[in-house]
């Protein structure tokens, strides 16, 4: 029987005909995807699942998909799709990192040149037959200083459409190294340094932890007085209010954006007011974007269905079935070792290096290298997966290398990865045990064994009576549950770590408790994608 895809989305005909054409039994239902209740109905006898922004898949869809395989998004952001339910449930979910790159960049650059020049405004007025042509005095982009929040993909395509505008670029990327910056002839400077000199300023990064509110109202009060801001990347990104109070006060010059922090925009702080630039998250709305990663999707998943072969999937890596029966718990760890390190550094990473020993040196160490990769880059990245993860790396100008070498100790195999940067080397080296359990057993050159949980708190401190009593009383007083705790040294009286396993994620109020002993040289809570 042939596999069945159902189409949730508004997707280009051609990307229909695609599956038809390969065997696959399509039904095209475009406006399915508003329809919750429907499409739970419906969900449970298809195999695949193409979808756009407008199909939400929650748990409660993916509870009633019993045959469903895939879940393909026609683009790069997956925040309408519950991951963790997902993979929970079997299914794997792909995106088209690279079907609108160039479209989005384009919009950025629109966006800017709209509010450097009052364009909608002006538009407005002329329709209403004002002739106001004295009312609209704008600004050249010319000699001006942009600066670019985020120079991956994207950011790098408006890097390079500035410099043809003849503006000076300045780019805020932890990720992006000095070669690579040389490269795309811009200027690296960290946060504050481009808040402060920038005359336009452009964000180009996922929403995380570490990036919402990135123009908070601390740094917004640190920009240059009248610079304008583009947002076509995430809405979150900006303290909304901060930036209508700024607005109104002249501070900031004006302001184009196609993201805010709650979609669809109905009502917003910022709406109505005069030097600002709406459009209703268009980054990627053109023709030749729609069609690009609409084919991506149906060839991906087509391929998947038809073959077993897996591209971009955000929570699986590619191998073949064969491969993956033995290297499954290898590639678990690869990503673990990559999450460790990538946690752990705050610095432009310059290099990676890996290095497999005994039997895991003969598996497939492509894959298992996109697997340590795509740890690292989450932390900057969600959604990077084993197959975008090298193509990122490489854009930054990271250096990837890799030693195998015949079994040299104790372990049948095991990975070791060392992240290099400007200032210092972090490594981590971890195998798996028989029981198929992947577990940490060096960590900056200090023998450990560590089992592996969703949850961790890693510590640093001298090798001094005490250190176990007052992690052990700190936690029991905080109600965090320890499930395994694991101690290393270099020597007696020497630098020593701690590993705790812990049941759920931890406060921001034990970490500060713990620092107030001062016993502790460094703290860091730890999260893995352990299922």
């Amino acid at each position: 029987m042939a596999p069945k895809v159902l189409v949730s989305d508004k997707l280009s005909e051609t990307a229909v005909q695609i599956f038809r054409d390969r065997g696959i039994d399509v039904d095209f239902m475009p406006d399915l995807g508003k329809d919750k209740a429907k499409l739970a109905e419906l969900i449970g006898k298809y195999d695949g699942l193409a979808i756009r922004s407008a199909t939400k898949v929650t748990p409660t869809i993916l509870a009633a998909a019993d045959n469903l395989k895939v879940i393909a998004r026609a683009g790069i952001g997956t925040d309408n799709i519950d991951k963790d339910a997902a993979s929970k449930k079997g299914v794997i979910v792909m995106n088209t990192p690279f079907g609108n790159m160039i479209t989005t960049a384009e919009h950025a650059i629109a966006m800017m040149f709209a509010v450097a020049r009052q364009i909608p405004e002006a538009s407005a007025s002329t329709h209403a037959g004002k002739w106001e042509k004295s009312k609209f005095m704008g600004v050249e982009l010319t000699g001006k200083t942009l600066g670019v929040i985020g120079a991956g993909n994207i950011g790098g395509i408006v890097c390079d459409r500035a410099r043809g505008l003849k503006m000076k670029v300045i780019a805020y990327d932890p990720f992006l190294g000095e070669e690579k910056a040389k490269h795309m002839g811009v200027e690296k400077v960290e946060l504050d340094d481009l808040l402060k000199r920038a005359d336009f300023i452009t964000l180009h990064v996922p929403l995380t932890d570490q990036t919402r509110n990135v123009l908070s109202r601390e740094n917004l009060e640190k920009t240059k007085k009248g610079v304008r801001i583009i947002n076509c990347a995430r809405g979150g990104l900006i303290d909304e209010a901060a930036l209508a109070e700024m607005l109104q006060s002249g501070r900031v010059a004006g302001a184009a954006l196609d993201v805010f922090a709650v979609e669809p925009a109905k009502e917003n702080v910022l709406f109505n007011l005069p030097n600002v630039v709406c459009t209703p998250h268009l980054g990627a709305a053109t023709s030749e974007a729609q069609e690009n990663v609409a084919l991506q999707v149906a060839e991906q998943m087509s391929d998947y269905l038809l073959t077993g072969a897996v591209t971009n999937a955000l929570n699986m890596p590619s191998v073949t079935a064969e491969e993956s029966k033995v290297m499954g718990p290898w590639l678990a760890l690869s990503g673990h070792l990559g999450a460790f390190v990538g946690q752990m550094t705050d610095e432009p990473v310059k290099a990676i290096n890996i290095l497999y020993d005994g039997n895991v040196a003969e598996m497939n160490l492509e894959a298992l290298n996109c697997g340590v990769i795509a740890g690292i880059m989450k932390r900057a990245n969600p959604d990077v997966n084993m197959v975008s993860a090298p193509v990122v790396a490489r854009e930054r100008g990271i250096q990837i290398s890799t030693t195998n070498q015949a079994k040299s100790g104790a372990f049948d195999g095991y990975i070791k990865v060392t992240v290099v940067t400007e200032k210092r080397e972090r490594s981590v080296a971890g195998t798996v045990f028989s029981d198929g359990k992947p577990r940490f057993i060096q960590i900056k050159g200090i023998q450990v064994d560590a089992e592996i949980g969703r949850h961790m708190l890693y510590t640093t401190n001298e090798d001094v009576p005490g250190i176990i009593g007052t992690l052990g009383q700190t936690m029991g007083e905080n109600g965090v549950n320890i499930a395994n705790f694991t101690l290393g040294r270099s020597a007696v009286g020497g630098e020593a770590i701690a590993l705790l396993y812990i049941d759920h994620e931890i406060d921001e109020s034990v970490i500060a408790n713990l620092n107030k002993t001062g016993m502790f040289q460094s703290i860091k809570p730890l999260e893995f994608d352990v299922v």
